[in-house]
This record gives C-alpha cells, sequence and structure tokens, in this order.
C-alpha cells in the first residue's frame, strides 16, 4: 500500500508540475512575485493522493480541491473568503440589498457565529437578535466547526421557511431559542426625518448599490420639509460597511470637490489607489446619483453643521466616511472608536467572467489593499477615535471595553504602520467591565434594553443635537481609547 502511495503521489505531483508550468510563467511575467514553491506543492499532491486512496470513505476528488482551496484563503485574514457558487450568490444578493434570509450581520468568533448587528426591520430584529449575540446551533446543526459560509448556507433558504437558532446571550448570561421566518430581506440601507425644528438626522446602515441615490432623495424630501436646516447628524452606528463608492459618495455630499477621501496601498500597482470627492470616483456608468438633488440642497449639505455618530460596529466604509469627516474638519464625530476594518476585498470571478453578478460558478474575495484617511492613518485593527467618547445611555456605556473589534478577530492584519503594542490598562479597563456586567445581570432585562436609534430615548442622538446647538454634551467617563494590540505574526 506505501509503494501505490508513493506511485499516486508521484504521479499527481508530475501533473501538478506540468500544469505548473504555465502557471509560473504568468507569475513571472507579474514580475514582482516569488517563484512557487514546487517542493510544497508536491507535498500538497502528496497528501491529496493518500486522502484520495486512503481516507475510510470515498472522497470527490472535486470536493478535496475546493476545501484545500477554501482553506488556504480562510488562513490569510477574517476577510478573505473563496466563494463556490451558492456562496457567491448569497454575495450578489446581499451587495444589491435583496436576498432570502434572517437578516444579519455576522462574523466569527470562538468558533461560533457572531452578530454584528441585525438588519433593521429584518425577521432576526424582529425576533430581537442584538450585537455581539452569539448563534450557538442553526436548526440540528451545531455551529462550532462550521465554516462561517456553511453557517450562511444554512441560515439562507426559501421564502416563508422557517429557521430554529440556539442564541447564547452573552451580557445576560444565557442560551435561549427563537425560531425565525425567512423572507426576502429589501433592506431600507437610508432612513431620515426632522429630529426637531431646524435638525435633521439622517441614518445609513449599511453602503449597497441604492445606498447613494436613496440618501440623495431622502436628502432632498428633508430640506423640503425644513429648507433652513441648522444641523444635520449623519448616523453610522452599527453600519457594517459596502461598497466603496458608496462611501466616496456619501463623503462628497459634504466635502469640498476633488479633496482626497481614502487612499489604499497594497503589493500590486492596482491595488493602490487614491479615491477623491469627485463623481468620475463614485459615479457608475457616468451615473451620478448625487446630480439628483436640487441645486441649492447641495451648497447646504456642503456646509450644514455637521455631526457624525459611529460606534464599535461601524465598520469598513463607514469608517471610510467618518475618517474622511473628521480629517478634513467638515464634521464632529461622537460616539465610540469604531471598528478598525481598513483593509480593501477584491472579488475576482475564477471562470474569467468580467462582471461578478455574472459570475457561473466560483469567485475569491481577496484581501488586496490597506485603507488610509486622508491625513495618511491606517484604519486597519485601530478604527476611528470619535472627537467626543459619548455613552449609548445616560447611566454609561459599561461594556464598551468588552465588545469585539477588528483586532480582536483571529488572523488579523497588523495596521502596516509600526508594531502594535498590548496595552495593560485596557485589560484593567475591561476588568472593570466585567464587574460592571454582573451589577448589570442583576437588573431586570427590559432595564438594559437599548432604545430604537432615532428615537426620544436615543442618547447619543441627543448629545448630537446638542453638540450642533453648541451646548454641554455628556461626555463618557468610562469609556477609552482602546490602543493596538500587539500581533504575533
Amino acid at each position: 500500500m506505501g509503494h501505490k502511495l508513493k506511485i499516486v503521489g508521484l504521479l499527481s505531483a508530475g501533473a501538478l508540475a506540468g500544469a505548473l508550468a504555465s502557471i509560473s510563467l504568468q507569475t513571472a511575467a507579474r514580475g514582482s512575485l516569488a517563484p512557487l514553491p514546487l517542493e510544497e506543492l508536491q507535498q500538497l499532491a502528496a497528501v491529496f493522493s493518500m486522502v484520495k486512496s486512503n481516507y475510510v470513505d470515498p472522497v470527490d476528488e472535486k470536493k478535496l480541491i475546493t476545501d484545500a482551496i477554501a482553506g488556504m484563503v480562510a488562513g490569510l485574514d477574517p476577510h478573505s473568503v473563496y466563494m463556490d457558487a451558492k456562496t457567491l450568490k448569497d454575495f450578489n444578493e446581499g451587495t444589491t440589498g435583496k436576498f432570502v434570509g434572517v437578516g444579519i450581520e455576522i462574523t466569527q468568533e470562538d468558533g461560533y457565529i457572531k452578530v454584528v448587528s441585525p438588519i433593521e426591520d429584518s425577521p432576526a430584529f424582529k425576533a430581537g437578535l442584538k450585537p455581539n449575540d452569539l448563534i450557538v446551533k442553526i436548526d440540528d446543526t451545531l455551529v462550532k466547526g462550521l465554516s462561517l459560509n456553511e453557517g450562511v448556507k444554512r441560515m439562507r433558504g426559501e421564502p416563508d421557511t422557517k429557521v430554529l437558532l440556539s442564541v447564547f446571550r452573552k451580557d445576560e448570561n444565557r442560551t435561549f431559542q427563537v425560531t425565525i421566518t425567512r423572507e426576502l430581506i429589501k433592506t431600507q440601507s437610508v432612513k431620515a426625518r426632522i429630529v426637531e425644528p431646524g435638525y435633521g438626522w439622517v441614518r445609513l446602515s449599511q453602503f449597497q448599490e441604492r445606498t447613494v441615490a436613496d440618501f440623495a432623495r431622502k436628502v432632498e424630501d428633508m430640506y423640503k420639509q425644513e429648507p433652513r436646516l441648522k444641523g444635520l447628524v449623519l448616523d453610522l452606528r452599527n453600519d457594517p460597511g459596502g461598497y466603496l463608492d458608496a462611501a466616496v459618495a456619501i463623503s462628497a455630499a459634504f466635502l469640498p470637490e476633488n479633496v482626497t477621501v481614502v487612499s489604499a496601498n497594497g503589493q500590486l500597482p492596482e491595488s493602490k489607489f487614491t479615491y477623491k470627492a469627485s463623481p468620475q470616483f463614485y459615479a457608475r456608468h457616468g451615473n451620478d446619483p448625487l446630480a439628483q438633488l436640487n441645486p441649492a440642497t447641495r451648497k447646504a449639505l456642503s456646509t450644514v453643521p455637521l455631526v457624525v455618530l459611529v460606534n464599535e460596529g461601524s465598520a469598513s466604509a463607514s469608517e471610510i466616511v467618518a475618517g474622511a469627516l473628521q480629517d478634513h474638519h467638515r464634521a464632529k464625530l461622537l460616539g465610540s472608536q469604531t471598528f478598525g476594518k481598513g483593509s480593501v476585498q477584491t472579488a475576482v470571478c475564477l471562470d474569467g467572467a468580467f462582471r461578478m453578478d455574472n459570475c457561473p460558478t466560483a469567485a475569491l474575495k481577496l484581501t488586496t489593499s490597506r485603507y488610509y484617511t486622508p491625513s495618511g492613518k491606517s484604519i486597519q485593527a485601530k478604527g476611528i477615535v470619535p472627537d467626543v467618547m459619548v455613552d449609548e445611555t445616560e447611566e454609561g456605556n459599561l461594556f464598551a471595553a468588552l465588545r469585539t473589534r477588528e483586532a480582536d478577530l483571529e488572523k488579523h492584519l497588523a495596521s502596516g504602520q509600526g508594531d502594535e503594542v498590548k496595552d495593560a490598562a485596557r485589560e484593567k479597563v475591561r476588568e472593570e467591565a466585567r464587574k460592571k456586567l454582573e451589577e448589570e445581570m442583576k437588573k431586570p432585562a427590559a432595564d438594559r434594553k437599548l432604545p430604537e436609534y432615532g428615537s426620544d430615548k436615543d442618547f447619543q442622538l441627543q448629545q448630537a443635537i446638542k453638540q450642533l446647538k453648541g451646548q454641554p454634551v455628556l461626555a463618557s467617563k468610562t469609556q477609552v481609547e482602546r490602543a493596538e494590540e500587539k500581533k504575533d505574526n
């Protein structure tokens, strides 16, 4: 048997080496990349042959190769992923703002699915799921050991079908079950209203294909209702990000033309770029959604006093907007230090299709760059620090130090701007937060529920309005800037 394995392994390695000849030529043509490691690839071929020949049950060759690719990519960082046909379909649906599912933005923590934030008005939102909830079981399947993609697949399905989720809520130290009926999720990524005479509130829950057009329409309606706004609150709390061009467009609505919004730097020339506040950097197919704004409204947006609300759930594209408005001194930022996802993912169809929505079978979403604010600061594993730290409630923001950010994710990228240093003071703050959590647990659950964003009980929104009026703001007494932590490479 050992001799047979050796022969099969050599044949596989030889075939692989032959197939790599053309790939090596392509790699050499790229110029800056190192030659392919043939010895390691021969090992890969040998393992493939051993598994194929010796595993207790027959294994599909295509599945072995797909799993090898998925594992290779997953080992890079939390945001790089291999997408098979089903995952690719879900990816394309999510970016357009239409998909069938429960309606949550998720990541992974300790092998479980972690809720970053429920999509507003989705089945998950109505069922009461909250940020930081851990999904430990989907129907009869334990989540531990599943990839994030596998978890997503099990929660997606046909409209009007049910899924049973077992959820562990850390801040209440309890596990409960909730049955959610899947729906076609048409995410409304923009909400807007006049909070009080002279002051408006615009909330972006995600940066999707329709976000900029919806933003322009709702802001126009707001100015028709209140032509002389004295101040505006841009609410990016729990906004997980989305399309880069949408973030650039929203930034451009408030900034002078042609100023830098964001830059990026990566290994290849195409991963190094600078986007500015100009239609050429965000208009798709020549269509500028901001052009539908009345010239008077467009001018008002560039001058109206502006406050931006952010928190630990504000990530990626929302951090680009917050960083640009802060660096150009266009807005004051209130809330909590943001998530810190400052990396660019490029989606490439592996079948050669030009458009991702036409990609037939598989694609790769690969981290290719780091984002930088206009002043050159890296967002990655740092996030944006608000000008004024403001708690979620008048009683405090007791659990801010315990909340997960990019720097907490396994295999996260370093910022690329010097070593990340572990902050001993933060561990002390975390311990204090744990003790406060124990005290908070003694209160009735209803007393711990945070108010709905945009409501008259939204404490952070109230402080933002005070900031716009020039009144004293009740700054946090518990939150501190979270220092970078050392990353072992």
